[in-house]
């Protein structure tokens, strides 16, 4: 007899019609309806217990799979993600299995299984990548190393005010040293915030930004105030090609994170204490693939250089002519004003020959400058560290 697929409830149906007229045995039946023995013993069991009902279709699912996720683990993963909505699955269970060791976590692949039945994961959008710009920057090898500062955009809070969000981070181990929201990105609000953090944390090897006010001007080396208040500390200020934001590409990264955690708030104090609570989670909390999966915490340590108490006049080597800058930006050499900036009132700078009428000009350990006596003008240069240790 031939199987109708089209509609198999009635051939059982049917199966327990020709049961019930006693004509046949069960093994008769079972050859005409084509099934085994056991399949035609199982529905005239269910027939028998349920009726009609027993013989319809049941799922063959099974009741308890063996690779199924613990329901309690399921609440924890859901309820830490509800918590920080942007962690994917490693970062999940990165921050589930440091707190909870004893327990068996599934794979990261059926983590995000979970989440996306919940609703929980959102599709991205392709991005298009530049490739990175092979500037002889300094290796962030070690903590302090390099930090990274910036402005994260500005913003206007309930009450009206603009926010101007100022980050500082550590190069090696992603610690966000500093987030504070100013009212205004200058150089007089500015310089009290890395001094705290340079007495909190001691001193860096390099601190990398771009070329905005306040930690760049337009001026000789694009030198600003707060730049060469860092070199006179020992610092030196790394910038980024304009245009290259990739070059502080973990800042960079950071900064995305930041702007989803914290929301715009009603005014700058309820504003800050949501960039205090993002620094505790972001430090201490939330795992970095970068770090495998380690905690900022867990790897940063403060810098043995300590902020002095005095800050120190620039020092050069004995083969350098030394001129202070007068008040209206000029040195004079042979006789001749040279305009270097006003930004440089009152600093030392050093000048050395590098060729016949041309003198290289230092300011700290950066050669900012060229100084060419026959044309009577300063030459700009690409900005670099030109003497590795003071006398």
């Amino acid at each position: 007899m031939t199987w109708r697929a089209s509609c198999p409830m009635d051939e059982r149906m049917n199966f327990m019609a020709e049961i019930e007229r006693g004509v046949r045995s069960v093994s008769e039946i079972c050859r005409l309806f084509g099934v085994s023995r056991k399949t035609g013993y199982k529905w005239i069991g269910r027939f028998e217990q349920d009726g009609a009902e027993g013989l319809k279709a049941r799922s063959r699912a099974a009741l308890v799979h063996p690779n199924a996720v613990d329901t309690q683990l399921v609440g924890m993963l859901l309820a830490t993600r509800r918590r920080h909505d942007d962690w994917g699955p490693q970062k999940l269970l990165a921050y589930l299995g440091a707190r909870h060791p004893q327990r068996h976590w599934p794979a990261i692949s059926t983590v995000a299984q979970l989440l996306n039945r919940h609703g929980l994961i959102k599709a991205r959008k392709p991005r298009s990548r530049s490739a990175p710009y092979s500037a002889p920057f300094v290796r962030a090898n070690a903590p302090n190393a390099l930090w990274s500062a910036d402005f994260k955009g500005q913003f206007r809070t309930g009450d009206g005010h603009y926010c101007y969000p100022l980050t500082i981070s550590d190069g090696f181990s992603r610690y966000l040293i500093s987030c504070r929201g100013l009212l205004h990105p200058s150089q007089a609000l500015t310089q009290p915030w890395f001094e705290r953090a340079f007495r909190d944390f001691g001193l860096p090897a390099v601190i990398r930004t771009d070329n905005g006010a306040p930690f760049a001007s337009t001026g000789v080396g694009g030198l600003s105030k707060l730049s060469i208040w860092w070199l006179k500390l020992g610092i030196v200020p790394e910038r980024i090609r304009l245009g290259h934001p990739e070059q502080n590409g973990r800042h960079e990264r950071m900064h995305r994170t930041l702007k989803r955690r914290c929301a715009v708030k009603t005014h700058l104090h309820a504003q800050q204490r949501a960039f205090n609570r993002f620094r505790v989670e972001y430090n201490q909390e939330r795992p970095h693939r970068a770090l495998n999966d380690r905690t900022p915490a867990m790897l940063y340590q403060p810098s043995n250089r300590e902020l002095p108490g005095k800050v120190p006049r620039f020092g050069y080597p004995n083969d350098c002519a030394v001129r202070r800058v007068h008040p209206n930006g000029e040195i004079t050499w042979h006789t001749q004003p040279y305009y270097l900036g006003q930004v440089l009132a009152g600093e030392d700078v050093g000048l050395y020959p590098i060729a016949d009428g041309r003198w290289r000009i230092l300011v700290g350990t950066l050669a900012v400058a060229e100084l060419d006596l026959r044309a009577q003008t300063i030459v700009s240069i690409d900005v670099h560290i030109d003497v590795p240790t003071l006398h």
